[in-house]
Formats: structure tokens, sequence, C-alpha cells
């Protein structure tokens, strides 16, 4: 095979915009494919990569971990993939590791993440993995393959920590955080008949949580996590829901957030925490243990859980067109910056 002319848009250090650059992809190795990105999607943690509150794994470095594509050449061993339509898992395992084999290869010690460990999606190629990638099918619903992108991340990692938590028909789901990870898990708990609460800061994205079937929703604009509480324990009586058991969900990645989650926490709960912030919170642990209940975290989502979720796209239960809106790619510098001034109402994603 020819080597493959691309272009790419480079991150050098924190806070400076990136730049378009031309490279060279050399032939795909026995188990590595090489993926014309048709989409990816912006993520909360590439603006934390680009603002430096969170370190990438090395620079320069193209971000972007949300991506879909084509394969256009893949080595010997995964020679199959070629001409596929695929979705890029934003975890990448190695698959041979005790993690792996205990079925936890999303915290894979070895994994490679697009957009950290390697090039990412802001870019025309990418050259990854061949075996973690979730090959889709030739009828894709009448979706753009460049919707599928935000599959990779904004709705797995909800799918892993939705499953994980053992959410059922009639329990209540609150979740912190409507945006891009948890409007999707809102979606989740709607589908299996789960009541939910949304707590954000903005009215916008809770009046998309109640119409995606959020039976109430509290801004927690202005409020400690004390009158949050107060809130949602006055929606719980309002609408008749369970008193115990809740099953909080942390999406927004803020220190408030997981304060506010953390004093959610009742008897039989749950507590997962889902969203990241380097910040700390002050807790008192032995909650945990006074009311028997389960705290746990999440990281990325497996890449065998991927073709679940892609059924339930395809299949209309879970909704993405109507949560993301595309642009090209060269306006990266610009959708960056007005995804640090908040100014997207829907996850940008990137079309090269």
């Amino acid at each position: 095979m020819a080597a493959i002319q691309a272009t790419g848009y480079v991150f050098h250090e924190p806070n400076v915009p990136f730049t378009k650059q031309s490279f060279v992809l050399d032939a795909p190795g026995p188990e590595e494919a090489v993926v014309q990105v048709a989409g990816c999607g912006l993520c909360h943690t590439d603006i934390g990569f680009f603002t430096g509150s969170v370190r990438t794994a090395r620079t320069p470095l193209i971000l972007g971990h949300e991506i879909s594509g084509t394969v256009i050449a893949a080595g010997a061993n995964v020679k199959s993939l070629t001409g596929r339509k695929v979705i890029v898992p934003a975890v990448l395992p190695c698959g041979e590791c005790e993690l792996c084999r205990r079925g936890r290869g999303n915290v894979c010690q070895n994994q490679r993440m697009p957009g950290n460990h390697i090039n990412g999606g802001f870019a025309s190629h990418i050259l990854v993995p061949g075996a973690s990638l979730c090959v889709l099918p030739d009828d894709l619903a009448g979706h753009d393959l460049s919707e599928l992108a935000v599959v990779a991340d904004a709705v797995t990692t909800p799918y892993q920590s939705f499953r994980r938590s053992g959410l059922a028909r009639g329990e209540l789901a609150v979740v912190i955080g409507v945006g891009g990870l948890g409007g999707y898990m809102v979606q989740f708990a709607r589908s299996v008949g789960a009541e939910v609460i949304a707590v954000d800061v903005d009215e916008k994205k809770l009046a998309t949580a109640a119409a995606l079937g959020a039976v109430s929703t509290v801004n927690a604009t202005g409020l400690d996590e004390r009158a949050v509480k107060k809130a949602v324990r006055a929606a719980v009586r309002e609408h008749g829901l369970s008193s115990v058991g809740w099953k909080v969900f942390e999406m927004s990645g803020t220190a408030a957030g997981q304060q506010t989650a953390f004093a959610l926490l009742s008897f039989a709960g749950t507590v997962g925490i889902i969203g990241f912030t380097m910040d700390r919170v002050t807790i008192r642990l032995s909650n945990v243990m006074a009311f028997d209940a389960d705290l746990f975290g999440n990281w990325g989502c497996r890449p065998d859980l991927y073709p679940e979720v892609v059924d339930q796209v395809l299949s209309g239960v879970i909704h993405v067109r109507d949560n993301i809106e595309r642009h090209p790619l060269d306006s990266i510098n610009e959708m960056f910056a007005r995804a640090m001034d908040h100014d997207l109402d829907k996850r940008a994603v990137l079309v090269p």
C-alpha cells in the first residue's frame, strides 16, 4: 500500500491555537488499520487537554477521541476491516493484560487513547489498532457516519455506568450535569423505565433533559449541595418517587457536582462518578458505610459493549442527531473558543 497523505490539527502546548499540518501515514502493521475520519466529537476532556488542566501523554499531538470513519487500509491480521465503516473506541485496550482478561479492559494499563497516547481524530486519517474497532452495519438507519462519532465516548461512557449501576424500572436516577454525557444517561435511564431528576446550572440543558423524559429538573445555579438536596427531595415527594435507593450519576466533571452527588447519597443508594475534574472535594466517607451504599467510578467504556449501544442508536431508542451539530474541521479553533465560552448548545462534531 502506498503511503497516505494526511492532514491534521496539532496541539503543541496549552492555550495555543491548533496548527494545520500535513503528514504521511505509512502502511499499517499487521494489527493496525488506517481510518479515514468521517467526524470527531469535541469533548470536555479535549478542553481540559487544551487548557492544560489535564495533561496529555505526549506533545505535539493531534487531539480528538470521539471518532467515526471508514477503514481504507488494514494489516494482514485485520484485513477483513478494509472498507468497513467503524467507530474507534475512546479506550483501546491491549487485550492481553490481567485487567483485560478480567473484563476490565477500559482501565487497561497498556491502553492507547486516541488524542492522548496516539494521534486522534481532529485529522483526515488516523492509524489505530484494529482489534477493538466497532464495525458498523452497512445500513446506518438514516444516520450520517459522522453523526455516530459521539458514540465513542458521549454515549458509551454513560452506557457502561448505567449498566454497572443496575438501574431498573421504577428506580430513581438523579443525573447531575445533563450536557454532553448526561443527556444520554437520561435516555438510558428512561429506556428501562427508571424515573429521572436532572440537575444542572444551564436552563437550556435542563429543558432538553425534560424533553428526553426527566420527570423533574433542578437548576443548581447559586445553590449549595444542601439546597440541591432539598430541591431533589421536594421533587421526590411531588412525584411520589422512592425516598431510598437513589442512583446518582455525577456527569458534570465539577467539584460542586461531585460534592452534590455525595450529599444525595441515600440508604441503599449508589453514586457513580463519571465526570472528571482535577479539583478536590471533602466528603464524609463513612456515609457509604452508614447508608450501606455503593460508590463507583467509571473510565470510558469497554469496546465489547459498543455494539449494544450502536443497536440502540440505530433502532431509535437512543437519539444522537438532535444533540449534535456538525462543523468543518477547519473551524476547530473557533469551536474550541466557543466551547470554552459555553457558547455551544449541542456537542460539536468536526468533519474533515
